[in-house]
């Protein structure tokens, strides 16, 4: 493994273990796969990973566009130039452009193209409903004229090929239909996750203006019934006044949730799903798009207060989204696949609808809480759907190894095959657990990192390729090149910690901002010319084993979602009693990073109980209850240099008790805040 990417030197006669062979203790530092795994794996030795690696960073055209044509329907091949690309601010408008010319459809390729296959009956997706014994599932065929049923409805309202497409919808089957039909006729879908707030709903509706919205009148969460078109409702009223008004709001009648007669309603803008949709003919004609077409718009939180739109094209994405799914999971036509994550986050679009159905995959799709009625919802499922790979966050693993053992032993879960982690680094323990328990030592544990941004898989092991090391996510995808650069942007080699950058540019990249591009290149590209920044912090060891360390600008990273905190602070500000407030990230021992609150009230209120609520109400008011702080500091007023600017670093430490780091205080304009804040850490 000398010759891996990133410097990988020698690895030393480590204590290592094989799978299935014995428990992944502290000690252990390699976890290699066993003989049988690797004999049956797509990518079955280091050799053969360095061999396809090499290529695709000495060949990229040549590389992706092999792939591109094997794997692939395209109505028209692209022109001589496969990429063309820009990272450099310094050298004109960024630009990122993959199979430009070729014409395709990723709706097509999901699914026509798999049933041209022969795979028509196979069951595409299994539908677990929150309520245990409630269940449903539809075949590739089935799912294809569902998908052109809703095509067919959205093309009688008039959405055309470019129009925009607002999703708020729970994990019923009908999200990754909606997302579909939209891709089949080059409509441009914007999910938006079904637990935010109206505000955040709003604020996407009228940054994208789309023709339609679309939703359902509620849905159960574990016990919890939650009123989506309520929601709803309150964001069209708010994205009215600021002059984008929706015409129609399809509503899905989801009636294990509420019954249509308690649904609030508005005549002439809201329509039933249930009395439209299925009177439309089960067969639509594709619109063929350019490769560079949009496919999807997906807002994300960044480091101000404004949601940014992430835009995704569509044959790029198709191809790197297909090629991680089937490399980084192992994948085989009988495995049965779930991924816990909802659609409303990219993983949900790359991992649970495209990636996977791209390879003809069978998907399981789960509406309900992952503890619900109890800690062992998730292995009742593994063993009723038989699941072999099993893709889910940290955070859920630290909760259930919260909740006990015992809730995962009464459960058989000898389908399982491989397991997955997303959306934040998973510490050692709670791998070991992943690892030793749930997979009785004998599943590889595919520790996943990547973004939103970056549409795939970025670093990643691969099941079988190589010895695993808990929490690391291990080496680069193929056509990604990783960097470790320093402050001023100067490359470090071999063993190393600094800012993670890529260079050059690979098909699942975003290729702008929505309506922002100079936000686009301010904020990933202009920090280090020539690079993408990724915002993250990145360790890599003696032996080229990449180590994430967590966000280095102002993004709190909880339960693998991504919030600004400048986000959380306005909603925080917007309290009538608030006067100033700065957020900043702490440990959390299940949601990875938990949001802590430094907040200055008013003059002449004094700090209560009823106030906090009130304050913590504000945040799940406006953005939603995953961005609620954990924790209000009160604050008489905050540490700031001379200039204004807030002492984060200072912050970060008091709220995390590193009283003996606090570093030099001296540059504040008042250093005697610190010991103020310091004294009323516990009220």
């Amino acid at each position: 493994m000398a010759s891996f990417p990133s410097g990988a030197g020698h690895i030393s006669h480590l204590n290592a273990i094989i799978l299935g062979e014995s428990l992944a203790s502290e000690e252990d530092d390699l976890v290699y796969p066993s003989h049988d795994f690797s004999r049956h794996a797509l990518i079955p030795s280091p050799h053969e990973y360095l061999e396809m690696y090499k290529r695709s960073i000495e060949d990229p055209a040549g590389f992706w566009s092999d792939i591109a044509l094997s794997e692939f329907y395209w109505k028209q091949r692209w022109g001589d130039q496969v990429y063309s690309e820009n990272l450099d601010v310094n050298k004109g408008n960024i630009k990122i452009e993959w199979f430009k010319g070729g014409i395709t459809n990723i709706c097509y390729n999901c699914l026509d193209r798999n049933i041209d296959a022969g795979l028509g009956g196979k069951i595409a997706l299994y539908w677990e409903s929150n309520e245990p014994g409630f269940d449903a599932n539809l075949t590739y065929s089935q799912l294809l004229h569902r998908v052109c049923q809703l095509a067919n409805y959205l093309k009688s309202i008039g959405v055309r090929k470019g129009d925009a497409v607002v999703v708020y919808l729970p994990m019923l089957l009908e999200l990754p239909i909606t997302m579909l039909a939209c891709a089949r006729i080059g409509a441009v879908h914007s999910v938006v996750f079904a637990g935010f707030s109206s505000d955040s709903l709003a604020q996407r509706i009228v940054d994208c203006k789309p023709k339609v919205v679309i939703t359902c009148n509620a849905v159960k969460r574990g016990p919890k019934t939650i009123h989506l078109k309520d929601i709803v409702d309150a964001a069209l009223v708010e994205s009215a006044k600021d002059g984008v008004s929706i015409d129609v709001c399809l509503t899905y009648e989801n009636q294990s949730a509420l019954k249509r007669e308690s649904t609030k309603w508005q005549e002439g803008r809201d329509k039933w799903w249930q009395d439209v949709v299925p009177k439309y003919p089960t067969t639509c004609e594709v619109e063929w798009v350019d490769a560079e077409d949009p496919l999807f718009l997906l807002y994300t939180s960044g480091s101000t207060g404004k949601p940014k739109g992430v835009l995704h094209t569509t044959g790029g994405y198709m191809v790197y989204t297909a090629t991680t799914f089937k490399y980084a999971f192992d994948y085989k036509e009988s495995d049965i696949y779930w991924c816990t994550a909802d659609c409303g986050w990219i993983t949900g679009h790359s991992y649970v609808t495209y990636g996977p159905m791209l390879n003809g995959a069978t998907v399981v799709l789960y509406e309900g809480a992952p503890n619900y009625p109890d800690s062992g919802r998730c292995w009742d499922i593994v063993d009723k759907y038989k699941v072999t790979i099993f893709y889910t966050a940290p955070t859920l693993v630290r909760s259930l190894m919260r909740d006990g053992d015992e809730y995962v032993t009464r459960y058989s879960r000898k389908s399982l095959r491989v397991l997955g982690s997303v959306g934040e680094p998973i510490n050692p323990s709670a791998w070991r657990w992943f690892f030793n328990l749930v997979g009785g030592s004998s599943c590889p544990i595919s520790d996943t990192w990547w973004q939103t941004e970056t549409g795939g898989f970025m670093i990643t092991p691969l099941p079988g390729a190589w010895p695993q090391k808990p929490g690391s996510a291990t080496f680069p995808f193929f056509g990604v090149q990783p960097v470790i650069v320093d402050e001023k942007g100067n490359e470090i080699d071999g063993e190393c910690s600094g800012y993670l950058c890529v260079k050059g540019s690979w098909p699942g990249a975003f290729r702008t901002l929505y309506g922002d591009h100079e936000r686009y290149e301010t904020t990933y590209f202009r920090p280090f010319p020539g690079y993408y920044f990724t915002g993250d912090g990145c360790s890599r060891d003696k032996d080229g084993y990449h180590w994430l360390t967590g966000r280095v600008d102002d993004v709190i990273n909880v339960s693998g979602h991504r919030i600004g905190t400048a986000e959380v602070e306005s909603a925080l500000v917007s309290h009538p009693q608030c006067a100033e407030a700065a957020v900043v990230g702490v440990e959390h021992e299940v949601k990875g990073q938990g949001i802590y609150a430094f907040v200055t009230i008013v003059e002449g209120i004094s700090h209560s109980e009823e106030l906090r609520k009130s304050l913590i109400l504000a945040v799940r008011n406006q953005i939603g209850a995953f961005a609620a702080p954990d924790k209000i500091h009160w604050a008489p007023s905050l540490p700031k240099t001379r200039s204004g600017k807030i002492m984060r670093r200072i912050l970060r430490k008091i709220a995390s008790r590193q009283l003996d780091e606090l570093g030099d205080t001296s540059t504040l304009a008042e250093p005697g805040v610190v010991d103020q804040l310091i004294a009323l850490a516990d009220h």
